[in-house]
This record gives structure tokens, sequence and C-alpha cells, in this order.
């Protein structure tokens, strides 16, 4: 009976991060990726931004454009390699160049790619080569500098054959806009075009409501005139009969509607002309009820060369030469009436872009065949998009060529992190306390991170980064070899990007956790001596501060020296010593003397057994941080520290204690140093054989009170004979 599994691809696994990871050594591996198990992937997702990896591939990978890679998209470009190449060997080799050679001729995929990539050769002038390297595909512009159409769907104005088309695309450049053709030259599209003429069209229909038998020039050429000349006095002509009006209904309003003495009396002071702002806000003429405005004498001189014109350009031609020199307010209604219909004429002037070409040639526009030649040209340019969008896929596939396997062992399997190399993840190396860290991430809000990346149960340090540019960065970095003790918020050290870029490192945050089971067991012993330099201070301090109390007591006695004979007394009273005191001393050192004795006494009456017994002590004392310190270290993982980044990491990947030792490289001596041991500043030695001979007096006497010694002694000086005798 056949295997079920017989025509199935033949997997190998490797053991690391103490998680089986799959091998990726041939293109057969690749083919076949699509088979293998997602729960068998390393990774089921990373971001698009923050690795170091060229972003233009993951952004074709990121089809769906979400800033994420994802297994679906992963497979589609394994379908894609596995459609346009040859042979998929050659991706591990990580080539930046493609032989036209190695792309298949056997999918239409594979002979689109070949079309797209020999038509790039050609537009550059290498018809005759063999290869084709991202260099070539890098310069789009290069490639369509000489060609007329490239499938963009965009025309500039030396596609067209004719110089009116030309002119008509220029015009329309001019006008609305441009679009970047390939070729890097402005260009218009079909919608451009579209808008143009749209509004040429609008623009030119209300142009005609001008014209013809309904004109609204009621005066011919001359109404265009008329109506400018109108409006540049017409609000001064309006407020001038109002207030003559006013003058009229009440004749104390003439005084106070003429200009105002005050605003004379200011004018007066200055160096007065025409264009002053002070006398042009001034009344058109002096108000007086139902006078007429005379243009021959009292007007105003800042709107004197307006008011001509407005009796030239429109009181003329529109009531005659009979009105050119006194104006009612009837005359200024009847004129206002007359060009009523072209002033609601220019009102409805639509508002486009084309009226800046001129009505004359707007029309011509219009009436010649520009729209559509240039809409051939479009469309002839946009035939050619699926040939031209090729660049995009030769692009994509020599990307794909150089660093899809890359991705693959990073994402499929940690290889890179593993392995001799350095993850895509991995941002740098920061150097601190004498060590280099290497599992270095970039971090943008480090609450955020430290939320999640604390799981890891890896002791991290967190780190502001900046450089002499001002550019500023956050990192997060795994201490995974050494100790604790110089590790602390404010320290500074040195971190050098994947680019060799030097930046000064800060440490701002930590979270702790063990490092190794050799730090462990030798911390409950720092912190007790950490404990006791505390006490210590404390009571340093205290003391001090009594001493200090005590000086001022004297000074203040001293100050006081008059004071009565019987307070002294009463002072000297109180500092008697208080028997009950010294009592209660007299127990507690006794009490402490019997413990140390009873310890001591255990301890050697072990016999043999000292040495398990001093094992057991030290146990005792180190043995629950070690086995917290082995829990956790058995623990330690990069998952959570890659999820905090953004990734979907599928697996424990742990980081061990060898591993750990690799990640991170604690300062030693080059093999082969010579070492000059006499060093100056060395503090003086101590008197250690002196210390070690008053040890073993005090273990021996020890011993011998115990009685231990009684053995080995003449009966004269055993210690149940002279402590008998006592």
């Amino acid at each position: 009976m056949a295997s079920p599994n017989k025509n199935r691809h033949q997997w190998t696994f490797y053991r690391a991060g103490e998680v089986d990871q799959v091998v990726l050594a041939s293109g057969e591996d690749l083919a076949h990726l699509d088979e293998l198990d997602q729960k068998l992937w390393l990774s089921l997702a990373c971001p698009t931004r923050g690795l170091e990896f060229p972003t233009r591939t993951l952004d074709f990978l990121d089809t769906d454009k979400d800033g994420r890679i994802r297994v679906p998209e992963v497979l589609e470009a394994i379908h894609f390699v596995r459609d346009v190449f040859r042979n998929l060997d050659d991706l591990f080799k990580g080539q930046t160049e493609l032989a036209i050679d190695a792309i298949s001729d056997a999918t239409k995929a594979g002979k689109e790619l070949r079309a797209g990539a020999v038509r790039i050769l050609e537009n550059l002038g290498k018809g005759e080569a063999k290869v084709i390297t991202l260099d070539d595909v890098a310069d789009t512009a290069k490639i369509f500098a000489a060609t007329r159409f490239n499938g963009d769907g965009i025309v500039p104005s030396h596609s067209a054959d004719d110089e009116p088309t030309r002119l008509a695309i220029d015009d329309i450049i001019k006008t609305h806009g441009s679009l970047l053709d390939r070729s890097g030259k402005p260009g218009i599209d079909q919608p451009l075009l579209d808008q143009f003429f749209d509004d040429a069209k609008t623009y030119a229909e209300w142009l005609d409501k001008g014209e013809g038998t309904a004109s609204p020039r009621a005066f011919g050429a001359a109404t265009d005139a008329a109506e400018v000349a109108v409006r540049a006095v017409a609000a001064k002509l309006d407020d001038y009969f109002l207030r003559c009006r006013m003058a009229t209904f009440d004749t104390r309003a003439a005084g106070l509607l003429n200009a105002p003495e005050a605003e004379l009396v200011a004018a007066s002071a200055k160096d007065l002309s025409v264009e002053s702002a002070e006398i042009a806000k001034l009344p058109l003429a002096r108000v007086e009820a139902w006078k007429a405005l005379s243009f021959s004498q009292g007007l105003n001189p800042a709107w004197e060369s307006r008011i001509a014109t407005f009796v030239k350009d429109a009181v003329t031609p529109i009531l005659g030469p009979g009105k050119a020199l006194l104006l009612t307010e009837e005359d200024w209604t009847s004129i206002k009436s007359a060009l009523a219909p072209f002033v609601a004429w220019l009102g409805a002037k639509p508002v486009t872009k084309v009226d800046v070409l001129g009505a004359a040639r707007v029309r011509e526009l219009l009436a010649g065949n520009a729209r559509q030649a240039i809409a051939d040209l479009i469309a002839k340019d946009a035939a050619l998009a699926a040939e031209s969008n090729q660049i995009e896929t030769v692009e994509k596939a020599i990307l794909y060529r150089r660093d899809l396997v890359r991705l693959l062992k990073n994402f499929v399997n940690f290889a890179e992190f593993y392995g001799d190399g350095r993850a895509i993840f991995q941002t740098g190396t920061l150097y601190l306390d004498a060590r280099s860290c290497d599992l270095c991430l970039p971090v943008e809000d480090v609450a955020k991170h430290a939320s999640l990346a604390g799981l890891a149960r890896a002791y991290l340090v967190y780190c502001d980064c900046t450089r002499k540019d001002r550019e500023k960065r956050g990192i997060v970095a795994a201490f995974t070899g050494g100790d604790t003790d110089n590790l602390m918020v404010g320290r500074n050290g040195i971190f050098y990007d994947r680019q060799g870029n030097d930046w000064d490192a800060t440490i701002t945050k930590i979270i702790e956790n063990p490092i190794s089971i050799r730090q462990a067991f030798w911390s409950p012993y720092k912190s007790f001596v950490r404990m006791i330099e505390a006490q210590v201070a404390k009571r340093a301090a205290a003391a001090d501060q009594d001493a200090r109390s005590k000086v001022e007591s004297t000074a203040v006695a001293t100050a006081h020296v008059d004071k009565t004979k019987e307070e002294a007394a009463k002072k000297a009273e109180s500092k008697k010593i208080d028997v009950g005191t010294v009592a209660a001393i007299g127990v507690a050192v006794g009490g402490i003397a019997t413990f140390f004795s009873g310890v001591l006494a255990t301890f050697f009456g072990l016999g043999m057994w000292m040495p398990a017994g001093l094992v057991a002590l030290i146990l005792a004392i180190s043995g629950p941080s070690m086995l917290i310190a082995w829990l956790k270290l058995r623990q330690r993982n990069v998952g959570p520290i890659l999820d905090a980044n953004g990734w979907a990491v599928n697996a424990l990947a742990k980081i061990n204690v060898p591993f750990g030792g690799a990640l991170t490289k604690v300062a030693k001596l080059p093999f082969g140093t010579r070492r000059r041991l006499r060093d100056p500043f060395a503090p003086k030695r101590r008197s250690w054989g002196l210390y070690f001979l008053l040890l073993v007096v005090v273990v021996l006497a020890s011993l011998w009170y115990l009685g231990k010694l009684d053995p080995h002694l003449p009966a004269w000086i055993q210690s149940g004979t002279v402590l008998k005798g006592k």
C-alpha cells in the first residue's frame, strides 16, 4: 500500500532556540513552501518598517499596503518567483542582476516579464545585453527619456505630431496644471483634458449670451468701458446722493454730513496729495439739500480723475453730451438701470481657469480638433500600459531574487538570528558597562513596548539615542551576560547602528530579570552587603546629627551660665545611668552570645559532615534566588520583544544561557596579552596573613571551649579540666 505522503515534499528540520525550525536550502523547499503547515512557521507577520531590510522589497511584498507582511503575501511572492524563474536555486545566491535566459518562457507571467526586461534594455540603448540589473530599472525617467509613449496615460507636449496639438497641450498645462510623465516631463491625462474642454465650453456659452440680438451690451463696445467707470465711482456717488437726501430730510444734517472740522484740521497738518487716504474718505462734494453733483467745480480732489473718466465713458454715452456738467440723482439712477442687464451678465460669469487664454483662443480650441487629437495620443499611450507596467514587475523580480530568501530566513525560520549573521530585526550593537549587546531593537513608545516585552523574562534596557545632527531614536537592548551592579537609569553608552553610525545612548528605563545563575548566586550576599551599607550610612548620619545636637546644646549652656545650680543638679541627675538599662543591655549581649555559641556548637558538632553543612548553609541562602533565576532563564525568549514591535512570533524562540552569552559579550583581555601586575594606584596591601592567623586562633579557641579538641590534648590542658577547675 502506497504511503499517503508519497508525493509530498520531504522537509528537513533543525533544532535551534529549543524549537524545531524548517530548513530552507533549495529551490524545491521554496517551491513547496505553501505546503508547509503554518503552525511550523516561526513568524506569521512582521512590520514593513523598523527592519534592517530593503524597504522597496517590503513594499512589493505588502500587497494590501497595510504596513505588515503576512503569510498569504509571502506565499504570493513564492508563487510569483515560481512562475517567472526557471531555477529557484538561483534565489539563494542573492544576486542583484537577472539574466534574460533565467526568466521562464513556459508561463504567461514569465513571457511578460521577459518582454518587459527586453523593452527596458532597448530603451536604455542596451538591446544586445543579456543581463538586466537593478540599476537598469532604478531610473524610469531615463528609461523613457527618448520615447513618445510609455503606458502611463500621460502625454507631454512633445508627444504630439503637429504644432497646434502641442500648443493645445501647453495651454491645458498652463491653466489646469500637469502630471509628471514617466519620462520626467510634465503632461496631461484624460481627466485633465476633459476638465479643460468642459471649462472651455462653459466659458464659451457664457460669452455667447453677451452677444447677438439679445446682447446685454446696450451701448455696444462702449458698454464695457461704461461698466468699469461706473463701478469705480458707484459707492462714492451713492454715498453723496444719500447725504443730500438726508440734508433735504432735515436741514440740520447738512453741517453734520459734510467733512467734520476735526478731520480737516488733522489733514491740514500733513503734506497732502490727491492720493491721500484722508482726502479720499471725505464726501465727494459739499452736501446740501436737493443738490445735483457738479462736474466742473467743488469736487473732492481725490476723486476728480475717476469722475472725469466716469463722465467720458458712462455719462456722455448713456445720457448724452448735455449731461457732461451736472448729474442729478435721477440721472445716476438711469445710468445704473441702463447698465443693469450687463452687470447681471457679468455677475453670471462662470468660475473657470480658461479665461486667462482670452475669448478668441478658447473659441479657436473649441472649433478645432485639438480635443480629439490629444485624446488619441492618450489612448495610444495607455495602450502600452500592460507592457510598460512590466518595469515594476522586472524590478520586483530582481529584488525578490536578491532578498526573498533572506526574508524567509527571518520569517519562516530564524536562521539568521540563531546563525552566524544578524536578523533583520537586530538594529545595531550597544556598548555599555564593558559589554556589547547585539540584541537591540528599535522602539518608538517605551511604555507601550515595555508592557509586552517584559514577558520575555529578559533583562531589558531602554535607551534614548541622539546624534550631533539632533537625530533621535529609541532602542531596547537585552543584556544576557555579565551582572547588573552598574546598570542604572542615566548611565551612558554608545550605540552603533547597522550602517556604522554611532549614537550617544542614555538608559531611560530598565526591566529587571535574572541574567545568569552565577549572578543569582551572589545576589543575596550583595543585597545583604547593600543593606548593611545602608544601615551603616543611616547610623552614621544619626550619630553625626547627635553630635551636632550636643555641640548646639553645649553652646546654649555656655551662653546661659547664669542658670541656677539647682537646674544644673537636675541636669546631672538626668544623666545618671539607669541600673535597669545596664541590666537589659547585659541580657541582650548574653542572648546574642548564646545564639552564636549555639550556631557554632551545631556547626562544629557535625564533625566530618561540616563541609556538607557549609554547602547546605550556602544553598539555604542562595538557593531560592538561584531557583527563581533558573525558572526565568528557562522562559527567556525573544517572542514578546518582537511582538511588541509588531511581529507575530509563532513559537517560543528561546534565549538560553549559551545563546545569551553569544548575544551579549563581556569584555575579556585578548589571547596572549601580557600584563604588568604592578599598579601604582593600588590600595595598600593588608596584613591578610595576620587576619588569617587570628581567624585560626578564634576557631581553635572555639573548638577547645566546646571540648572538640580534648581527645587530642593532654589532660591538664583539656577544656573540661580547666573549666571544671574554675
